[in-house]
């Protein structure tokens, strides 16, 4: 594959000019990731509804058959299960593109090697794959939501402004691990660790009021926990999102994005060699 740059986009530009010039390449990468992710399984696509609904039946039975967790006022399993689907989604997506971003250089070798190819578009492709199949995944929630309450909340047309620091915090930290992945070799395993820590820590899993007052500053101070609870507000709820928390969640996205930016195109240099 030869990609040939017309500009060189230089460091003190925004770095969504490089999105916006080579959108033509990314476009063509996700939609190349999503078929070959799959390619030759009998399910094909429907993984990624499978996988995410294996996990939630699981959960949902640990969670809400046996600990009695409840979201919101109506309990049952269907409530739970609903919640927790919504929750997943996102978080999949985000934490799917991140970690194979922390590889994405290292198993692109040849890429890497060709001064012409944008490097940076790697971790990008990943980023709006895994938020593909998050849309996917949300069309099923949505059905499943108009099974449930039978209807559906005028307020599910704020989630296209959920994806905007959702987006921007997946690809400024999937630049970021990119560039750290070529020097430590271990870091897809610590990173794997990271995410999964994060997880827990987000109420996703389980409601928020199961909280501690004393533990609480972990969600207060946790990025992605306005995020889910804004989906599940405006999917769920019928409410508006969480502005005062979104606002907190879009500045570390800004900073994950222009830091993560940063940090690549200040190493990237280095990348050939080392690999």
């Amino acid at each position: 594959m030869h990609y040939q740059s017309s500009v060189k986009i230089p460091l003190w530009r925004p770095a969504w000019a490089l999105i916006r010039e080579h959108h033509g390449l990314i476009r063509s990468m996700v939609r190349r990731d999503l078929t070959s992710r799959y390619k030759g399984s009998v399910m094909g696509m429907a993984w990624t509804i499978i996988t995410p609904a294996v996990q939630i039946v699981i959960f949902t039975v640990i969670f809400s058959g046996i600990f009695n967790a409840k979201f919101g006022v109506e309990g049952g399993h269907l409530s739970f299960a609903v919640y927790l689907f919504c929750g997943m989604l996102p978080w999949i997506a985000f934490s799917d593109a991140v970690l194979r971003s922390t590889t994405a250089l290292t198993d692109n070798v040849n890429l890497v090697r060709r001064v012409v190819f944008p490097l940076e578009a790697l971790p990008v492709n990943l980023a709006f794959s895994a938020l593909m199949q998050q849309l996917f995944g949300t069309i099923v929630l949505l059905l499943a939501v108009l099974i449930w309450q039978k209807t559906l909340h005028p307020t599910a047309l704020w989630m296209p402004l959920l994806l905007i620091p959702q987006l921007l915090m997946t690809i400024g930290l999937g630049w970021l691990m990119a560039s750290l992945g070529v020097f430590i070799r271990d870091m897809a395993q610590v990173n794997q660790l990271l995410l999964q820590t994060m997880m827990y820590l987000t109420p996703i899993l389980y409601p928020e009021n199961l909280i501690p007052p004393n533990y609480r500053w972990l969600v207060d101070w946790n990025p992605i926990a306005p995020l889910i609870r804004s989906y599940r507000r405006v999917l769920l709820e019928g409410q508006l999102p969480d502005w005062r928390g979104l606002g907190f969640t879009l500045a570390f996205a800004l900073i994950c994005f222009g830091f993560g930016y940063w940090w690549f195109e200040r190493t990237k240099k280095a990348f050939a060699d080392v690999l």
